[in-house]
C-alpha cells in the first residue's frame, strides 16, 4: 500500500531538518568533498500575461539595472527609441479587442489565466560539486507518481508543478569518486491576482504599444471659423493612398477605414491600454523580483474612465480600431468587469481572491482633460465652439466638482472595493498623480507653443496655465491623499485606508511638460521649435514638407530618453495621431480632413499624460508599497537572464 502523501511529506521534511541541525544548509551533504548543496527554483515566464518566455526573458534583463526607470531606458536603448511593446504587443493573453482570453497558450501550453491548475519551474542544483557529476532529481506533489529526471548536475530540470500544493524535491548527485551527496526541499509557487483599474494615467494614455508610422508628405485638415479657405499640413500615416488634400468633402467611407486600419497599435484601442503604464509595469516588476511568484494581471484601466462612467457604468470607447475585426464601441464598468471574471476563476478554484488592486481615477471627474483645453486651446472660434460642447472646463467648475461630488464617490468606490479584495482596503494601491506643468524650481511651466504647435489653435496662456498647476498642486492633489487615506475629514469607516503612494512626485519636478535638455533627441532638438514655427505655414509647401527642419517625420523615436517625461500635444501626434471616436456627436468629425479631430487628437490622445519614462518612475514608487504590502522581498533569479540585444539599425 502506498505511503500517504502527508506523511512521506513530512518524512521528507524530517530528513531535511535532522541535516539541517547536523549542518546542512537545508538538505544533506553526505560527502564533504561536495560541499553544501541547495535546490534553487523559479517559475518560469512569470509575468502570466506574456504568451512567449522570451519577452519575460527580456524584461528581466534589462531590470538588472535594479529599477523599473533603469529598465525603460535600457529597453529604450536597445530599440533606438522605437519601443519594446511593438511587437510583444501582438503575445499577450488578450485578444485583438484588449480583453483577457481565459484560455491562453503560453509557451506552447494551454492554459486557464484567471485559475491555473499548475506552474512551469526550472530548478537548479547549486554548491559545490566537480565536473561531471550526475544527479537524480525526485519531485512527488502526493496526487500522483513521482517524477524522476536523470541529468548532469549542472544542468536546469525544468516541469509544471501543482499549483495549491507543495511538490518535495529530492535531488541525489552520483559523485565520480563513488560517493554519492543529497539535497531536499519543498516547491510552492504563490500566484498573485492583480487587478488595474482606474483612468488614462493607470492605462498608459499617451504610449501606443505600437506607435503610428508617419510619412514625410503632408495631410491636410481643415480650420474652424475661417474667413476664407484655411487649411494647414501635418504628416499623415504611412500607406494611406487616398486623397490627401481639403478639396473634396467626403461623409465616412473607404478613406477613414483605410485610415483608421493604419493607426496606432494598442494593448486595448477601446481605452488606449498600453503596456507602458505604469500599472503594468509595477505588476511586471513584482514579478522579476520575486522568482517563486507568478503575477496574474488583470489590466481592466480606461482612458477617459470617472468614478461614475468607467468603474461603475459603461464609458465611450476611444477608438474601434481593432484591425479586421468590429470593436465594441462601448466599455464595460470595471469593477463589474472584475467582479466578473473573479466569479470565472473561483469556479475553477474557490479560493481564488484580488491580491491586490493598482489604481489611479479622480482626475476625470473634475475634467482634467476640460482644464487642459482650456490652457491649449487659445484661438477664438475654437475655445467658443468646445466651451459650448463642454469640452473646455475651468477651475472653478472642477473645484465645484472636488468638493461637491468626488468625496461622496469615494464612499461608493471604497464599498465596491472593499468585498473585491477581502476587506482589506490596504490591498488598494491608490497611486496619485504627477504634476505635469512644473519646472525643477516648482514654478509652473511658463505656456507659449513649445510643443503646442502642432495645431494652429493651440498656444498654451500662460496665466491659465499657472491658475491650472496651483489648482493641481494646492487642492486637487492634497484632496485626492485625502480621500484615499481617510485623512483631512474623509467621510470613512474604520479600516477603510487606501494605501497610498505618491513619492514619484518630486522627480517630475525637472521633467515637466516646458522640461528641455541634452539628453533630447536629435529630432526633438531639430524638428520641435521652442518659439512654436515647426511647421510650414505654406500650403504649398507644407503638402510635400510638412516640416519647417530638413529631417523626415519618421525620424521621431515615441520612446528615446527625453528631460521632458509628460506628452506635449505634438509629442501626442507623433506617437498617435488619435482619430477619437467616442466624443460627443456634435462634435464628432464629419470626415478624415474634419477641423476639429486636429485638436481633439491632441486632447484625447495623450497630451500632458506621463511618457515610458514617467510611466516607469511612477511604477518605481508604486512597486515599493506592492512589495510592502503583498509581502515580498526582492529575491535574485537562481537562473538569470540574457543581456539585451544590440540596438537595431535604422529602416532604409
Amino acid at each position: 500500500m502506498p505511503t500517504p502523501y502527508p506523511l512521506r511529506a513530512s518524512i521528507a521534511a524530517c530528513t531535511a531538518l535532522l541535516a539541517m541541525l547536523a549542518g546542512a544548509d537545508r538538505a544533506p551533504a553526505q560527502d564533504a568533498s561536495a560541499g553544501n548543496l541547495r535546490i534553487a527554483w523559479e517559475v518560469k515566464n512569470r509575468f502570466r500575461l506574456f504568451r512567449e518566455e522570451n519577452d519575460f526573458l527580456r524584461q528581466a534583463a534589462a531590470m538588472q539595472g535594479g529599477s523599473v526607470l533603469a529598465a525603460e531606458q535600457a529597453l529604450a536603448a536597445a530599440t533606438d527609441g522605437r519601443g519594446w511593446a511593438r511587437d510583444t504587443v501582438v503575445r499577450l493573453c488578450v485578444n485583438v479587442a484588449g480583453l483577457i482570453q481565459e484560455q491562453c497558450i503560453r509557451d506552447g501550453v494551454r492554459e486557464n489565466f484567471l485559475a491555473p491548475v499548475d506552474h512551469r519551474i526550472g530548478a537548479k542544483l547549486l554548491g559545490a560539486l566537480p565536473a561531471g557529476a550526475t544527479c537524480t532529481w525526485t519531485f512527488d506533489d502526493g496526487t500522483s507518481g513521482a517524477q524522476t529526471f536523470r541529468m548532469d548536475c549542472g544542468a536546469e530540470v525544468s516541469l509544471r508543478v501543482r499549483y495549491g500544493s507543495p511538490t518535495i524535491v529530492t535531488v541525489q548527485a552520483a559523485l565520480t569518486d563513488g560517493t554519492t551527496a543529497q539535497a531536499s526541499g519543498e516547491i510552492l509557487v504563490r500566484d498573485l491576482l492583480i487587478a488595474g483599474l482606474g483612468d488614462s494615467i493607470a492605462a498608459g494614455e499617451g504610449n501606443p504599444d505600437r506607435p503610428v508610422s508617419l510619412s514625410d508628405d503632408g495631410f491636410c485638415f481643415r480650420q474652424l471659423f475661417a474667413n476664407v479657405r484655411s487649411e494647414y499640413f501635418r504628416p499623415g500615416r504611412v500607406g494611406y493612398d487616398g486623397d490627401k488634400s481639403c478639396d473634396a468633402v467626403r461623409a465616412e467611407g473607404a478613406d477613414s477605414m483605410q485610415w483608421n486600419k493604419l493607426s496606432a497599435r494598442w494593448m486595448s484601442a477601446a481605452c488606449h491600454r498600453s503596456l507602458y503604464g505604469y500599472q503594468l509595469r509595477t505588476a511586471l516588476a513584482l514579478a522579476l523580483g520575486a522568482p517563486h511568484v507568478a503575477v496574474t494581471f488583470v489590466p481592466l484601466a480606461c482612458t477617459g474612465a470617472t468614478i461614475d462612467a468607467g468603474l461603475f457604468g459603461t464609458q465611450r470607447a476611444r477608438e474601434l480600431n481593432c484591425g479586421e475585426n468590429t470593436c465594441p464601441r462601448t466599455v464595460p464598468g470595471q469593477i463589474g468587469q472584475l467582479r466578473g471574471l473573479l466569479d470565472r476563476a473561483r469556479r475553477r478554484d474557490a479560493a481564488r481572491q484580488v491580491d491586490l488592486v493598482l489604481l489611479t481615477v479622480g482626475a476625470n471627474d473634475i475634467d482634467f482633460s476640460g482644464l487642459v483645453a482650456n490652457v491649449i486651446i487659445n484661438a477664438r472660434g475654437e475655445r467658443a465652439l468646445f466651451s459650448r460642447s463642454g469640452i473646455i472646463a475651468t477651475v472653478d467648475s472642477a473645484e465645484r466638482a472636488l468638493v461637491e461630488k468626488l468625496p461622496q464617490d469615494f464612499v461608493r468606490l471604497r464599498a465596491a472595493l472593499k468585498p473585491l479584495v477581502g476587506g482589506r482596503l490596504e490591498r488598494v494601491v491608490y497611486v496619485s498623480y504627477a504634476h505635469p506643468a512644473l519646472g525643477a524650481d516648482g514654478e509652473p511651466c511658463p505656456g507659449g507653443r513649445d510643443g503646442f504647435d502642432v495645431h494652429p489653435a493651440f498656444d498654451a496662456d500662460g496665466e491659465r496655465m499657472r491658475k491650472v498647476a496651483d489648482f493641481v498642486h494646492s487642492r486637487f492633489l492634497p484632496q485626492i491623499k485625502n480621500l484615499a487615506t481617510c485623512d483631512g475629514g474623509a467621510i470613512c469607516g474604520d479600516g477603510d485606508a487606501m494605501t497610498f503612494v505618491d513619492a514619484h512626485q518630486p522627480a517630475f519636478l525637472a521633467h515637466g511638460i516646458c522640461a528641455r535638455g541634452a539628453i533630447d533627441p536629435d529630432f526633438d532638438k531639430d524638428c520641435f521649435s521652442p518659439s512654436g514655427e515647426s511647421f510650414n505655414t505654406s500650403p504649398v509647401d507644407g503638402a510635400t514638407q510638412p516640416l519647417v527642419c530638413e529631417r523626415s517625420a519618421s525620424e521621431f523615436r515615441a520612446y528615446a530618453p527625453r528631460a521632458r517625461w509628460i506628452r506635449t500635444a505634438n509629442d501626442s501626434y507623433f506617437a498617435a495621431m488619435t482619430f477619437p471616436q467616442g466624443v460627443p456627436a456634435m462634435i464628432q468629425a464629419a470626415d478624415i480632413h474634419d477641423a476639429t479631430w486636429g485638436i481633439l487628437s491632441a486632447v484625447y490622445g495623450g497630451a500632458v499624460h506621463p511618457t515610458a519614462e514617467g510611466h516607469a518612475a511612477t511604477a518605481d514608487a508604486a512597486l515599493a508599497e506592492a512589495r510592502r504590502v503583498l509581502g515580498l522581498a526582492v529575491v535574485e533569479s537562481p537562473v538569470g537572464a540574457a543581456p539585451l540585444p544590440a540596438p537595431e539599425p535604422a529602416p532604409r
